[in-house]
């Protein structure tokens, strides 16, 4: 007999301007898209630059099959007549009731308030019912920092991370944000 693992489909939850809702396979093309931009990619720590072949469709498929520490949800803005892939945020789980969260939004819909709306819509429903939240940001990526201060993350200090799609280590400025 077989056991399988029966994993909980993500809630979706409602920002003002758009919605964070599960990946599916329909979001390739779009994620493609805005992951191929070496903005994108840089400014985070594993979406390699240039996007080879397949890495969008292997991403969903890691992320539908639940058997990944990190749950994905795009953020939907078509039921605002907006684009369907305004871009994405996560949380990876970590140790001791602790998750991390990672986000990007696709350039041209910087300076919008997407990225500060989906963070602090995530923080409020806190899906993985975290004590502590975690982020890290680059320290040329200044506006992320704010995005995450603005929510209400402190700064707990300075660190690196490797790029991928840069191929080094870059300097970083890590948060915290205590839930309870």
């Amino acid at each position: 007999m077989k056991h399988e693992t029966i994993v909980a489909p993500l809630p979706v939850i409602e920002a003002e301007r758009f919605t964070l809702r599960p990946l599916r396979r329909s979001d390739a093309g779009l994620l493609a898209l805005h992951t191929g931009d070496r903005r994108v990619a840089e400014a985070t720590r594993s979406i390699p630059h240039p996007l080879p072949p397949g890495a969008t469709e292997a991403f969903i498929q890691r992320a539908e099959s639940g058997r990944s520490n990190e749950d994905v949800w795009v953020l939907d803005g078509s039921a605002h007549s907006l684009s369907e892939v305004l871009g994405v945020i996560s949380l990876t789980r970590l140790e001791r009731d602790q998750s991390q969260i990672g986000y990007w939004v696709a350039p041209a819909f910087w300076n919008t308030g997407f990225a500060s709306e989906a963070v602090r819509a995530l923080v409020e429903a806190n899906p993985h019912k975290a004590r502590t939240l975690f982020a890290e940001v680059f320290q040329d990526n200044p506006v992320s920092a704010r995005v995450l201060t603005n929510c209400g993350f402190e700064y707990l200090g300075d660190a690196e991370a490797w790029s991928v799609a840069r191929g080094a280590a870059v300097p970083t400025w890590t948060y915290l944000r205590k839930m309870i």
